[in-house]
């Protein structure tokens, strides 16, 4: 006797729903203008903070593009980003220069490296080999050779070089993120500084600095970076 054909089995899993579309992903903006907004704004970033362009001095979109071959955006992208910073001023009319400071100005942003810096280096102190110690010894070097040829963009630069060079060694990167900002704010206005303070020599606090860092003595440090980031400053801001 043939047996009837058994019933067909229900399938293990219920049909499978059809799936939602995904989110459409954001348009991305070309590489190339990533890229070129990118190069502008950290050639001016350093620019600025390295005291290449004086206080007061004009930006424009248009001699920005021509200058550096771009095309307006990426300049507006990086103009928007370097006032952002406070590296750069925007006035009501939409003039966009480097920051002319008051002297109640340059007397805040003093205090304020004043307060973190000689923190910093205490930070990082414990961790100053002697690697360190010879690797800021040579940009010490270079700055008192800018010092000698009255270079001033030199000398601010290998100054910041300096600073940042031991900074780093503190891993406290929202103070130094800080600091920075401070430095870009006073790029223009520490070549006002140098130009008037007609050095022939670099000034000793460097010195003092290593020697503390070499003996390690923190209070000596904390003094050296103190008077190293507020002297120059009294000049003017007086």
């Amino acid at each position: 006797m043939t047996r009837p054909p058994p019933p067909p089995s229900a399938p293990p899993f219920p049909p499978a729903h059809p799936r939602p579309p995904l989110p459409a992903t954001p348009a991305r903006a070309p590489e190339s203008t990533l890229a070129a907004h990118e190069r502008l704004y950290r050639t001016l970033r350093l620019q600025v903070m390295h005291g290449e362009l004086p206080p007061g001095r004009a930006l424009t979109l248009r001699g920005l593009a021509r200058a550096h071959g771009l095309s307006m955006t990426p300049v507006r992208e990086a103009l928007r980003r370097l006032v952002a910073e406070g590296a750069l001023t925007l006035s009501a009319s939409g003039r966009v220069s480097t920051p002319e400071l008051s002297g109640d100005r340059i007397e805040e942003l003093a205090a304020i490296r004043a307060l973190i810096e000689p923190e910093m280096a205490a930070r990082a102190l414990p961790r100053a080999h002697l690697a360190l110690i010879d690797r800021l010894a040579l940009i010490n070097s270079a700055n008192a050779e800018a010092v000698v040829k009255g270079d001033a963009v030199g000398y601010i630069r290998t100054n910041l070089e300096f600073h940042r060079t031991l900074y780093l060694r503190a891993q406290t990167p929202a103070m130094l993120a800080i600091v920075e900002t401070v430095w870009l704010q006073l790029g223009p206005t520490m070549r006002e500084v140098y130009a008037r303070l007609r050095r022939s020599e670099a000034p000793p606090h460097h010195r003092m600095i290593l020697a503390a860092l070499k003996a390690g003595d923190e209070p000596a440090l904390r003094l050296a970076v103190r008077a190293d980031v507020t002297q120059g400053l009294r000049h003017i801001a007086g």
